[in-house]
């Protein structure tokens, strides 16, 4: 909200971000890996006196070093690059934060680069000791900016004790920092191996491509039986938010189900095509392996970075980079803050408008327009103004990994104007409530200025019709501040049937079934989901499910409306499924 927002509406900056870094994080993997597998291949080659693998560990630094270098170092810049476009002001509170931990990684990565320039070019001409000396200094340097870049990221899901300190080493000895650390460093071995296949298929010697072959497979069959068991220890350590996040989300839990896939067909083909018969591996062979060992990272990071909604940076920051602290404040009015909003007062005339950029500052980290990932027209698709009101006002509570709406009243109606109106051209209605249910109208627009509506029913509850009634019209007698009621009898009636959940009889043909089921429930999901579930049962079984949603589904509230708006519900849905026939 302090930036202007980079607005890729079918790409989305979260897309576009997941495209260039986890082709970064698997490069990047692999120069903290590769370094480890040089060296040690070298001295392999250097006690046994195989002339053969140190030429190949020559010819493979070289791949090693375009790759490393020039991609690695490419794509290193295109993720600072993006992440300062998509999340601006994420990436400053970062760099602040940890300043000096990005100062000293930069300074091991200068190291990278000499030490790996020297390590090729002076393979032949500088003597042994000193060049696995170099080797040394090269995996050295990586690993460091390995550990330094692993607590700068575990801090942006787990902050520890930092929230309270605000201390450097309490967030970067973050909670995940040691099983991330060693999971990383076991990924990062299995990758050199992985790219290390690449350069075996192009020996001539049959006999000794089988041994290099061989060679690889175990350096990576010995890294995977360590990253196993330090994943599981990773996924253990999340805050129990993130471990909720992990098992309800479906996006995380299909990114398990590919990491566990990609785990054992990475396995399968590198002990079958590699170890056991080397003859089998070829080209396309490197190519699937190297497939399955990034989705396996893939998923992974897939896995990090949803695990830490809704935020970017946990409780700190929430994944669209509005900062938890000022959510009271922006409350009061969120585009009069947003410096870079086109919108700064918002009445009914520019609902539409104002809706649009509410969606550019709060949604469109997470949600594309006609895109690939979470288009949000289709999430949309099947909501009522009036239900896409009340969804945003629950939407945290109804999904945890959202982020709330942040904003006054007329701001929620109008991000629910955009989504609704402007891309599916439905109808912008004033606010109905409970169905045109003029009870619940009158409490909204009479009580709720000076108290929740909670305490109106509560002070209701077990009290009689003719009690209620006797109480609303002596409401001073109650607390001198209030005035009693002063409204006509029908509406006297419509606020006491509300309030002791009975109906007034002028005002039971004016709530509506069918309106109160979309307004509630096409947030989540369509009617026919509804019908189908209601098409064996009969009305009184509807309305059992109904009052008892919650043992269907956790994520689904029970129906808390009055007798008739139930009967008017299951009335409707019946209607719908059985043609009228109950």
């Amino acid at each position: 909200m302090n930036y202007p927002v980079w607005f890729l509406p079918e790409i989305g900056g979260g897309m576009l971000m997941a495209i260039i870094a986890i082709t970064h994080v698997f490069i990047s993997h692999m120069a903290v890996g590769g370094g480890l597998y040089l060296v040690v291949t070298e001295i392999k080659a250097r006690r046994e006196n195989d002339y053969q693998m140190l030429e190949f560990v020559k010819k493979h630094a070289k791949f090693f070093m375009l790759l490393s270098m020039v991609y690695g170092g490419v794509t290193g810049v295109g993720i600072w690059f993006t992440i300062g476009l998509i999340q601006p002001d994420a990436t400053s509170e970062l760099i602040h934060t940890f300043v000096f931990g990005w100062a000293a990684e930069w300074v091991w990565f200068l190291v990278e680069i000499i030490a790996l320039l020297v390590y090729y070019y002076k393979f032949n001409t500088m003597d042994e000791r000193n060049h696995i000396k170099v080797g040394w200094i090269y995996f050295a340097a990586a690993w460091l900016s390995l550990f330094l870049i692993n607590g700068i990221i575990g801090f942006m899901l787990t902050p520890g004790e930092w929230i309270n300190d605000h201390n450097f080493w309490s967030g970067f000895f973050n909670p995940t920092f040691w099983p991330s650390l060693w999971f990383r460093f076991a990924i990062a071995t299995l990758i050199a191996g992985v790219f290390a296949f690449f350069t075996t298929v192009f020996i001539d010697s049959e006999a000794f491509r089988h041994k290099m072959t061989r060679y690889t497979s175990l350096w990576c069959l010995i890294s995977t039986a360590v990253a196993i068991p330090t994943g599981y220890w990773y996924l253990k350590v999340l805050p129990p938010m993130a471990q909720e996040i992990v098992s309800v989300s479906p996006t995380i839990a299909n990114s398990i189900k590919v990491g566990a896939f990609a785990t054992a067909a990475f396995i399968i083909l590198v002990t079958i095509c590699t170890l056991w018969q080397p003859k089998l591996h070829n080209l396309i062979t490197a190519f699937v392996v190297a497939v399955c060992a990034i989705s396996m990272m893939g998923s992974f990071e897939w896995i990090r970075e949803a695990g830490r909604r809704p935020y970017v940076i946990s409780q700190q920051r929430y994944s669209n980079g509005i900062p938890v602290a000022r959510v009271a404040e922006l409350n009061n009015g969120f585009l009069a803050q947003s410096k870079w909003s086109t919108v700064t007062e918002v009445d009914e005339s520019n609902l539409e408008q104002a809706g649009a950029e509410l969606f550019k500052f709060q949604c469109y980290a997470c949600h594309t327009l006609d895109g690939v990932n979470n288009d949000i027209r289709i999430r949309t698709a099947n909501s009522t103004f009036n239900g896409m009101v009340k969804y945003l006002g629950v939407m945290h509570e109804k999904r945890a990994f959202m982020p709330p709406f942040i904003g006054s009243d007329i701001e929620k109606r109008a991000l629910a104007a955009y989504l609704v109106g402007t891309l599916h051209g439905k109808e912008i209605t004033p606010i109905a409530t409970s169905g045109g249910n003029v009870g619940q109208q009158i409490l909204d627009d009479e009580c709720t200025m000076c108290h929740g509506a909670d305490l109106v029913v509560d002070w209701a509850d077990g009290m009689s019709v003719a009690e209620v009634s006797q109480g609303l019209l002596t409401l001073s007698q109650i607390d001198s501040s209030m005035e009693d009621f002063s409204g006509s009898a029908e509406q006297l009636s419509a606020l006491v049937a509300l309030l002791t959940g009975t109906v007034a009889p002028d005002d039971e043909a004016a709530i509506d079934g069918g309106t109160m089921l979309s307004d509630d429930c096409t947030m989540c999901h369509d009617l026919e989901l509804v019908y189908d579930w209601a098409a064996e049962l009969s009305e009184a079984q509807v309305m059992d499910g109904l009052l008892n949603l919650s043992s269907l589904n956790s994520s689904m509230d029970d129906f808390s409306g009055t007798e008739a708006e139930l009967k008017a519900v299951s009335t409707f849905i019946m209607t719908e499924v059985k043609g009228g026939t109950q």
